[in-house]
């Protein structure tokens, strides 16, 4: 039987930060909330602070690691966003509060090209002494995800765990011609930032893992390939600042297939939420099981 995962809304999201930010004292009374998502994320101070919420408590560890990855990788000469110098996280009841600062007053993404100079960069590092990364591990949370949904129908259940078991034995069988390193975990242009000045910096930087790099370059080409959500010169522009085209490679359908299993795992404990999630789930979890066209998927 699946067991409900903890609620988490905008009034649960907006009690925690207005807790956290008293506590440092950051007033909150001008917070907006930017997105929710894995964690809730908010505009304070006049859009000078940003404020993520975190689902569970669970998080904590990877709150503090965060914030020593954005020091480390301001130091490194990549460009980031910076954790505010506060005593931070903070943690109020089941949620951790992170504060860092903004780096714009809208929201503004980088371009392909961009992405692929920040990704080279990054997996050029090596880890210093001080920083631990956790192993890059996509199954890990899946099978729990899928069991704790508690919108999902037992067919669909039983079918995105039968195919989670295919794609784990088919990973484990894969060879990664760029070895392992530091990657980001979810390398997407949605996670480059256009800042006030106009250079682009890497976001969300609590996926950081040791990992295959390959794993970094599959969204990008997810989004060209299979979503239509890249143009072909987009596409084309991150393959050429990277350095290499991982569509080439024999095994981006696993990896490609076991990454949108992933998002809809995630959707899967989201459809609640409203009705158009409940819409984009229903359209992926068919076109799954069919094999059929993804052009008509919808970012979230």
């Amino acid at each position: 039987m699946a067991t409900a995962a903890p609620s988490f809304d905008k009034t649960t999201a907006d009690v925690s930060l207005a807790a956290a930010a008293s506590r440092l004292g950051i007033c909150s009374d001008d917070a907006e909330l930017i997105r929710i998502g894995s964690a809730a994320v908010y505009w304070l101070s006049s859009r000078t602070i940003v404020a993520r919420v975190s689902r569970s408590l669970d998080l904590l560890p990877v709150a503090v690691n965060e914030i020593a990855v954005s020091k480390w990788l301001a130091g490194a000469g990549v460009p980031a966003v910076v954790a505010l110098e506060v005593a931070q996280p903070v943690v109020v009841g089941e949620h951790v509060v992170t504060f860092w600062e903004s780096v714009s007053d809208r929201e503004a993404y980088g371009t392909t090209s961009e992405l692929g100079r920040l990704l080279r960069a990054l997996h050029q590092l090596s880890v210093p002494q001080g920083i631990t990364l956790p192993e890059l591990r996509p199954f890990d949370r899946l099978e729990a995800r899928i069991r704790s949904a508690l919108a999902l129908n037992e067919t669909d259940r039983e079918f995105l765990l039968r195919r989670t078991r295919e794609l784990f034995a088919a990973y484990e069988r894969l060879e990664f011609p760029l070895g392992v390193g530091v990657v980001h975990g979810d390398a997407s242009v949605g996670n480059v930032l256009r800042t006030w000045t106009g250079t682009a910096v890497l976001s969300d930087l609590d996926g950081l893992a040791h990992g295959s790099r390959e794993w970094d370059l599959l969204l990008t080409a997810m989004f060209f390939e299979r979503y239509g959500w890249h143009t072909d010169d987009e596409y084309r522009a991150f393959v050429d600042t990277y350095g290499v085209d991982v569509m080439q490679w024999d095994g981006y359908k696993v990896l490609a297939d076991t990454r949108e299993l992933s998002m809809v795992a995630w959707l899967s404990q989201n459809v609640a939420a409203s009705d158009s999630a409940r819409q984009e789930f229903a359209k992926r979890i068919h076109a799954l099981r069919t094999d059929g066209s993804r052009r008509d998927w919808k970012p979230l």
